[in-house]
């Protein structure tokens, strides 16, 4: 299960099952899951936990230094949950002490080649990164959200659960949960109504997520206004949830 010609510092720690190409690195302080493999010419440094039952293609850089001048060399750490697929070339890097120190990645993320994940991002679950997609430092993720191939994402920006966005935008704010992106810089184009149809969003409660688009977008009311007239849908539409708690946070400002 693990080739002879990979590097593996006495202090990882592999559960049962776990599969190492040749030539693979694998230092210290990284833990990898059960059934998790790891392909040839692969680089993983630690502190690094890895879940199980991953598919970790070969020349990916994961649980490196995070790029940013003031890292010092904190023992900073890299998350990773189960069953993800990470292609090749794809770099993940560790947090830094000012974001918290952690960066993490949820279960069952679908993440294709010459994707970046910076330090001290949270992405959560079933996402998908198209190829060649970057996120900077501290960027959030929300659950099933889908980026195009070549999407640059600035720092702080948060996307929301269930967003899209378009091959090539270009995100310098935040994008709410549910909405179409497209651009550089990126707009909205509505709602990610196949997304929704897909995962098992009745009619109903996208025809709700619209209406709340138009009063968020085309209603020419300030945010804070929007924001009150969305809450007053909630009854019934439990759909609406993410998007208020979203909407209520402060971040970069909305996408626009």
């Amino acid at each position: 299960m693990i080739d002879p010609r990979a590097v593996i510092d006495p202090g990882a720690e592999l559960d049962e099952g776990v599969e190492v190409g040749p030539y693979a690195i694998i230092g210290a302080g990284v833990r990898i899951g059960a059934g998790t493999r790891i392909g040839p010419h692969s680089v993983l440094r630690g502190p690094t936990v890895i879940g199980h039952d991953n598919r970790i293609y070969q020349f990916a850089s994961i649980g490196d230094d995070p790029q940013d001048k003031k890292y010092a060399g904190e023992p900073t750490r890299l998350e990773i949950g189960d069953r993800n697929v990470i292609r090749e070339y794809t770099t993940i890097n560790r947090g830094t002490v000012q974001g918290g120190g952690i960066t993490r990645i949820g279960d069952d993320n679908w993440i294709m080649a010459y994707v970046h994940i910076a330090h001290d991002c949270q992405v959560g679950s079933h996402t998908i990164f198209a190829n060649g997609a970057s996120l900077a430092g501290h960027v959030v993720v929300g659950d099933h959200a889908i980026l195009g191939g070549f999407t640059l994402v600035h720092q702080f920006c948060r996307l929301g659960a269930h967003c899209f966005t378009a091959f090539g935008s270009g995100i310098a704010k935040d994008v709410p949960p549910y909405v179409t992106v497209a651009g550089q810089p990126a707009r909205p184009h509505g709602i990610n109504t196949e997304g929704l149809r897909r995962r098992g969003f009745t009619t109903e409660a996208i025809r709700a997520i619209r209406e709340a688009y138009r009063i968020l977008y085309r209603s020419g009311l300030r945010r804070e206004e929007a924001t009150e007239r969305i809450v007053a849908m909630l009854p019934g539409h439990p759909e609406l949830e993410p998007l208020v708690a979203f909407l209520r946070e402060r971040g970069r400002g909305l996408v626009r």
